[in-house]
């Protein structure tokens, strides 16, 4: 019933521009703290950059000045911009809805960031 679909990911060139959305379905989605999370290969799972349901940002140390984390609630979307991927970005990108004790996930997108 709630579902997180994500879509976006692709092969970019280092220097490259990418968005990537999510749509949520299922969840009153203005209540919830949204966030992106990303794995890398052979690591764990990070928080890349988060919005509250008031529209406050946060973002990793190693994307901070690079993405933009946005919200529309009109349109139960989420999205992660950036305008300047690196290589050490190549990840698989989840999409994540959280509200007390309800945690979602959506299936993930693949980002490769090529040299």
């Amino acid at each position: 019933q709630v579902q997180l679909v994500e879509s976006g990911g692709n092969l970019v060139q280092a220097g490259g521009s990418l968005t990537l959305s999510c749509e949520a379905s299922g969840i009153i989605f203005s209540f919830y703290d949204m966030a992106w999370y990303r794995q890398g290969p052979g690591k764990q799972r990070e928080l890349v950059a988060a919005i509250t349901s008031d529209g406050t940002t946060n973002y990793a140390d190693s994307v901070k000045g690079r993405f933009t984390i946005s919200r529309d609630n009109a349109k139960n979307t989420v999205s992660l911009q950036s305008n300047s991927l690196e290589p050490d970005d190549t990840a698989v990108y989840y999409c994540n809805a959280r509200l007390n004790l309800k945690n979602y996930w959506g299936q993930g997108t693949q980002v490769t960031v090529s040299s």
